[in-house]
Parts: structure tokens; sequence; C-alpha cells
């Protein structure tokens, strides 16, 4: 009977580690946001994900509606909050239609990535 318990204990030791492994960093929101028209004057583009990040790996790629490449600033993590990834703007956003190519690493070393599109009236 003991021999079944540890038995039991260790397959459920395993199978709880094997779970938070299997964890990733996953995409909540931007701001500006998935699909939304916003106004001009934007400085910074701020991801937020559901675990904290390493900053270090994780990053935007913005891209104007002909796919040509829009200057941002280093990446960098919110005062108080690693799970919100701050990516400063280098100059104002014009009129038109962006997208946003994102990548992320948290504790666990997965990386994910994503994108996500936004306009500017």
């Amino acid at each position: 009977m003991n021999r079944l318990f540890n038995t039991l204990a260790v397959a459920a030791a395993l199978a709880s580690l094997a779970g938070a492994a299997l964890a990733h960093p996953d995409f909540v929101t931007g701001n500006p946001a998935p699909n939304a028209a916003v106004q001009a004057g934007a400085s910074e583009l701020r991801l937020t994900f559901t675990e904290p990040l390493f900053v270090n790996f994780s990053g935007v790629k913005l891209t104007d509606a002909r796919g040509k490449p829009v200057k941002v600033g280093k990446p960098r993590l919110a005062p108080g909050d690693n799970k919100v990834l701050i990516v400063p703007l280098k100059t104002p956003l014009a009129p038109g239609a962006y997208t946003v190519n994102w990548h992320a690493v948290s504790a666990d070393t997965h990386r994910i990535t994503g994108s996500y599109r936004f306009t500017v009236r």
C-alpha cells in the first residue's frame, strides 16, 4: 500500500511540473488595441501578457501599411508590472494603418509571437 501511495505521489508531482513547463505567456491586449482606430499622438505601444516577461528577449517590430518599418525605441517593462511591455515610438505616427509584430519570452523561456493591426486617424 505504501509503495502504491509513493508511486501515485510521484506521478502527481511530475504531472504538475509538466503542466508548469508547458505554460507560456499569452498576449492579453495592446494599447493601441488590436483593430482600434486611434487619434494621432501616441508616444508608445503597450502590450500586456499573462506572465512576467524577460524584456531583453521580447520586442516589437512596427510597420506601416506599405510594410515599411517604423522606428521604435528600446522596449522596457512597466514600472511595477513586469507583464506589460512598453515600446516607445521614435516619431509620431502619421495617419494610416499599422501592424504590430511582437515576440515575448517569459520565465519558462518559451518564445511566442503574434501580430495585430490598428489605424491612426
